[in-house]
């Protein structure tokens, strides 16, 4: 008989726990988030460099994930109608040709949100501001914690 390590028990719950905090991080809803990366991303583009490696990435709803792949270097890629398991993913791979990822060619590919891998194609890149990114998310960060810092109403003498 087969005998699962405690790791392996706890792992769904962690990995859910992983995704709460990171939308916690920023108290932004993903609606919110997206209009922000759309806020700091240039004009569309037809591809960018690819070398098969992610740097890091973050889903922005069903239709849409920022890439980097580079620390200062990410894209925001908008999808041809949801991609039903990005939300879930615990990651992603992209396709590419010849070391480059193409609008309306290449795919995201949401890895480990249900047991079938469903290719989702890409409509649009657009190269980000990385930096902008972080200065906007620190801000709200920061706003979120001054919102929860002030006190609540006093209570009533009666």
């Amino acid at each position: 008989m087969k005998s699962i390590t405690p790791f392996k028990s706890l792992l769904p719950v962690l990995l859910a726990a992983l995704g709460l905090a990171a939308c916690a991080s920023t108290g932004m809803r993903d609606a919110e988030k997206l209009e922000m990366y759309r806020d700091h991303a240039g004009e569309p583009v037809p591809d960018f460099r690819f070398f098969g490696q992610i740097n890091g990435w973050t889903p922005l709803g069903d239709s849409a994930v920022a890439v980097w792949t580079r620390p200062r270097e990410a894209w925001l890629l908008e999808l041809h109608g949801p991609c039903p398991d990005l939300p879930f993913a615990h990651a992603i791979s992209l396709t590419s040709n010849m070391n480059r990822v193409h609008a309306r060619f290449d795919k995201v590919v949401a890895l480990g949100g249900s047991s079938i891998e469903i290719p989702c194609t890409i409509r649009e890149i657009r190269p980000l501001d990385v930096g902008a990114i972080r200065e906007a998310e620190r801000q709200n960060r920061e706003e979120g914690a001054g919102e929860r810092a002030q006190p609540g109403p006093a209570p009533s003498g009666t």
